[in-house]
């Protein structure tokens, strides 16, 4: 299997930096920067031809494999502003994804064309809280025919990008069980519906902290109460929300993982240099055995997850989304693992300072123990790698 980094992809990757640098950094300190520089951000990098990078369908972007898009990906991994900036933020940029595979002409009209444009953006809403949502079919909120439309009742949490002041609609899923075309079987009670942000009815309770740090786009808490939405609302059919879901996170994960690479190199960057420039009992922190360990082995580890990742990225270009799954769940519990504990790495060589908010060490920490739990918590990959491995091993 051939992981090298093509010339596009070396290209991009060039110019990105190059782009981030010049004109992502110089803000990126400002907690919150005004959306007029957000929107000059965008401006710039679409007009640098850095826009949409992660879309592979060439009728839509610029249409780079994964394997090509994955160096991108760990590029922009530490930067959230230069997400936003290239149009490559989650959750808007896998809704955009789906609505490619799904979406009819006219929602694609209405919400992929002006999202790919930038103009808008968007929230996926499955997980709820009052049952254990790392079980898809759990999801319960109610979605039942009324005349000619649907009305949708109940709650969801940990909904990501409803603050965000573009955040136009939520890709919902919902249970329609005992509507034609929905099943009791697992796979076939769930419904995907577009639902407008300003759909009467639905509301933000509160947004979410993690580990006491909150995030300016949010992480809500919604309600929905008699939402009213059309036919037209649906994507794809009655019952496929299970297979839409699993569709739109396979790509997901993958990109998750290259990302969170780039949050570990950071992480390392920030040890080393730390571990440099501290001397404890008259030697340097970088000549103790066991900080030199903790460097030697963040290397082994993140250099381990870049190449697993890789192959997952050149399997989804070769054999399919469907077929490199398996090592999707692989990588979604050795990438988070493996970035979580570099960072606890960092957050202990920098000693007090690492728990506070003078370096990124202790958000980030925050950001990656969250991801162990989000997208499938480790728990449920472990399941189902398991699962396979005793079939492969099985004895006829």
């Amino acid at each position: 299997m051939d992981l090298t980094q093509s010339r596009r992809s070396a290209d991009y990757q060039a110019r990105l930096e190059a782009f981030i640098a010049a004109h992502v950094e110089p803000v990126a300190d400002t907690a919150d920067p005004d959306r007029e520089i957000v929107e000059l951000l965008k401006r710039r990098a679409q007009a640098d031809g850095l826009w949409n990078l992660n879309i592979r369908d060439p009728d839509y972007g610029p249409g780079l494999t994964s394997l090509e898009y994955a160096p991108l990906a760990e590029v922009l991994g530490t930067s959230r502003l230069a997400q936003e900036a290239t149009n490559t933020d989650a959750p808007s940029s896998i809704n955009g994804d789906a609505l490619i595979r799904f979406g009819s002409p006219e929602q694609k009209a209405r919400w992929l064309e002006p999202q790919l444009a930038g103009q808008i953006r968007s929230a996926f809403a499955m997980t709820e809280p009052d049952v254990a949502s790392s079980d898809a079919s759990n999801m319960a909120m109610a979605a039942r025919r009324d005349g000619r439309g649907w009305v949708l009742d109940g709650s969801k949490w940990w909904i990501s990008g409803v603050l965000h002041p573009n955040c136009a609609y939520l890709m919902t899923v919902a249970n329609t069980v005992g509507v034609e075309g929905s099943e009791e079987s697992r796979h076939r009670k769930h419904t995907v519906f577009l639902v407008p942000r300003n759909t009467p009815g639905l509301e933000v309770v509160r947004n979410l902290s993690k580990f006491g740090y909150t995030d300016g786009d949010g992480h809500c808490e919604l309600r929905f109460d008699g939402v009213r939405v059309d036919d037209d609302a649906i994507l794809g059919d009655v019952g496929t929300g299970f297979a839409i879901g699993q569709a739109r996170l396979g790509p997901a994960r993958v990109q998750h993982c290259m990302r969170t690479i780039g949050v570990a190199e950071l992480a390392l960057t920030l040890m080393c240099r730390r571990a440099e420039s501290r001397e404890t009992f008259g030697a340097a922190v970088a000549s103790r055995a066991n900080v030199m360990d903790w460097i030697a082995e963040s290397r082994i580890d993140i250099d381990a997850c870049r190449l697993a990742t890789l192959r997952v990225a050149a399997l989804m270009d070769t054999e399919g989304d469907k077929a490199a799954a398996p090592h999707m769940s692989i990588i979604k519990v050795q990438v988070m693992r493996m970035a979580t504990t570099v960072v606890d790495r960092a957050i202990q060589v920098h000693g007090a300072a690492g728990v506070s908010d003078d370096t990124p060490l202790a958000r980030m920490y925050a950001n990656l123990r969250a991801l162990r739990i989000a997208d499938g918590p480790d728990e449920v990959h472990l399941m189902a790698i398991a699962r396979r491995e005793l079939r492969r091993q099985s004895i006829d």
